[in-house]
């Protein structure tokens, strides 16, 4: 046992000795920030950083291995390496360096290795406080007495005082709050665009609202600032705090929250059937282009403060809406209604109602009208130039000079020619305003009336109405009775005509039986002829005959006679042949 323990003394006291001369053990993934504790060289005044040697914090950090460093002279503060992850963004907080200048807020960036080298971040001009430049991914050794870094997951420093730990703190709330620690993302399927307002850099002229687009031209690599990602270059381009004209569009980017911060807007979009007519709040003034005729106003070229001479047509932009606005303006043909409580579809109608009128005959009935027009794109822009915009020019141009048309052309009807007459009255209107259209840049297609009707004023309108109505009852029996009686009239006639119809068909039948009889007793007359004629023919023929058989028996008897020896005898021959005969054929049995 006593050996043992002499053994463990002995060790002990060598450590002892070892951290009595300062030797150090760093881990490799570690880093350590000396503090000298005395020098003859003396002290800092207002530095935190010691680069010549005096008492406080060595600029130079001392890595992972084993080191020699007296206690009695320096004491070793070990830190961790800061590890950024992929996608992050950290910021750098200086301790020490020059003070910022009064129109300053971030200190400028200088070459030093991403902060790692402290003594050159120093001799370079660095200046304290939150640095313009930020760190990306990757593992860096910093000296945490000289240099605070602010990441997502936590805050690397070394503790100097409570009241930095607030500020700090403060700090990076605020970069939470601006989604700083991550770049900016804008996705295509957003449809969106992020506009800039940069917080560092000299102020703008008093009557800009928007600072003007600076070196990002590519041509000018040296003012290139790529999109507001390389602070120095764009203040070098002569850019300005504030607002920014230029946007950011789609695309990933790693701008400097506490430098800048980005809003994202959707994308002004022109839909098919309109054109967007642009108003620039910023720019310089451009030439009228609208003529010595326009006295409205003037119409300048793009990229000029004004209205635009050319509007902008169906599409998607990306359109700073703080630097102006666009009026969509509709190119199709599109409906205003006077009449309470309805209204086109793009609603520039809704305050407008029925045009109270004075007739002729003094009744006041309340006019409902509509009217169809069309504004040429070409022409939009002097619309818009002249009166604001589309509602303004119905509320105002519009709706007055509509109304008092009509008013006079009331004043000129009475209630039942204003219904009688209505077709007319269209017609004659649509003629007359087309040119008062014309006159404000537009193109009346169509003005439609509708069926007066009482007004708060008068309510005799519906008696009156009634009392037409009941004329027009009236009107239609009495067209119903003439027609009746007319169809009376053909009804007996059908009928007549069908009576004669049925009568013409016996007499046709009559008329076909006489001649069918005449025919026959025709044909029978013939017949008969031909009989007679046929039989007067075998009557000769026959008695030809009978005259040859008479003859022939004459002779043949004669014959007889004189075979027989004489008359006598010849008629006896012939009785008995004739009883011969007659015995014969009625088989008389003998």
């Amino acid at each position: 046992m006593l050996p043992l323990f002499y053994v463990l003394a002995g060790l002990a006291g060598i450590c002892l000795i070892l951290f009595l001369i300062g030797f150090r053990v760093i881990p490799n993934n570690k880093v350590a920030v000396i503090e000298k504790l005395w020098s003859f060289k003396g002290s800092l005044d207002d530095q935190i950083i010691a680069l010549k040697g005096e008492a406080g914090f060595q600029p130079r950090v001392i890595r992972g291995g084993i080191h020699f460093l007296t206690p009695i002279m320096y004491k070793v503060h070990i830190c961790p390496l800061v590890t950024i992850s992929q996608g992050e963004i950290a910021y750098v907080f200086a301790r020490d360096g020059e003070p910022l200048p009064g129109t300053q807020t971030l200190g400028k960036i200088v070459q030093c290795n991403n902060y790692q080298g402290v003594k050159a971040f120093l001799v370079n001009g660095g200046q304290r406080g939150i640095q313009r430049s930020i760190l990306r991914e990757g593992t860096y050794a910093f000296n945490l007495a000289q240099f605070v870094i602010l990441t997502k997951e936590k805050v690397y420093s070394l503790p100097l005082g409570r009241v930095e730990n607030q500020t700090i703190n403060k700090m990076s709330d605020i970069i939470h709050e601006r989604n700083g620690f991550t770049p900016i993302v804008i996705k295509g399927v957003d449809d969106s665009l992020g506009i800039v307002t940069v917080h560092d850099g000299p102020s703008m002229a008093q009557n800009n609202i928007v600072a003007p687009t600076v070196g990002d031209d590519i041509k000018d690599i040296e003012k290139y600032h790529n999109n507001f990602q390389d602070v120095e270059k764009f203040l070098k381009a002569g850019g300005f705090r504030g607002r920014q004209y230029q946007v950011l569009t789609e695309g990933t980017y790693f701008i400097n929250r506490l430098f800048a911060t980005v809003e994202l807007t959707p994308k002004t979009i022109i839909p098919v059937g309109y054109v967007g007519v642009v108003v620039s709040y910023t720019g310089e003034r451009g030439i009228d282009s609208s003529g010595s005729d326009y006295k409205h106003g003037e119409l300048v070229d793009r990229d000029y403060r004004g209205v635009w001479k050319e509007p902008l047509m169906p599409g998607k932009y990306a359109f700073n809406t703080y630097a102006g606005k666009v009026v969509q303006v509709p190119t199709t043909n599109f409906i205003l209604k006077w009449i309470s409580n309805e209204g086109g579809e793009h609603r520039f109608d809704s305050n407008l109602k029925e045009v109270n009128l004075i007739t002729k005959d003094a009744f006041e009935p309340s006019l409902p009208l509509s009217v169809v027009l069309h504004i040429d794109y070409r022409k939009a822009p002097y619309v818009i130039q002249r009166f604001g915009d589309i509602k303004m020019l119905v509320d105002q141009t519009l709706d007055p000079m509509v109304a008092a048309h009509f008013k006079n052309i009331g004043q000129s009807k009475t209630l039942i020619q204003l219904l009688q007459e209505r077709s007319d009255i269209q017609q004659i209107a649509a003629k007359e305003m087309k040119a008062k259209f014309e006159h404000y840049n537009l193109e009346l297609e169509e003005v439609l009336i509708g069926t007066p009707s009482s007004s708060d004023k008068d309510n005799k309108i519906e008696i009156i109405l009634a009392q037409l109505r009941e004329r027009q009852v009236a009107m239609e029996q009495i067209e119903t009775y003439e027609r009746q009686e007319k169809a009376a009239v053909k009804e007996r006639e059908l009928r007549e005509a069908q009576s004669r119809a049925e009568q013409q068909k016996s007499l046709t039948q009559s008329e076909i039986n006489i001649k069918v009889q005449d025919n026959e007793g025709k044909a029978s007359y013939q017949r008969s002829l031909h009989d007679a004629e046929k039989i007067k023919i075998l009557a000769y023929a026959d008695a030809e005959k009978e005259a040859k058989i008479g003859i022939s028996k004459a002779v043949a008897i004669r014959e007889q006679v004189q075979a027989y020896g004489g008359s006598k005898y010849q008629v006896l021959q012939d009785i008995v042949t004739k009883y011969t005969s007659a015995i014969q054929q009625g088989n008389i049995q003998i």
